[in-house]
């Protein structure tokens, strides 16, 4: 489970990380990202561009 949760927790990281280059390729403006505005903070969750982003990294490693 641990190796699981480090798995995400380094995916969130890598996809934050790389959004402006995401959102230079239209990939933060899927449907299903959302985005909203709590605590005084802008909130970005980006579940569409993760499933693409996972089916995408499916499809290379079964042709490899």
């Amino acid at each position: 489970m641990l190796r699981w949760f480090l798995v995400i927790l380094l995916s969130l990281v890598l996809i934050s990380g790389l959004a402006p280059l995401l959102a230079r390729l239209g990939l933060g403006r899927l449907p299903g990202d959302f985005r909203f505005r709590a605590f005084g903070r802008e909130w970005f969750l980006p579940v569409g561009t993760t499933v693409l982003l996972s089916f995408i990294a499916a499809v290379i490693s079964h042709v490899v």
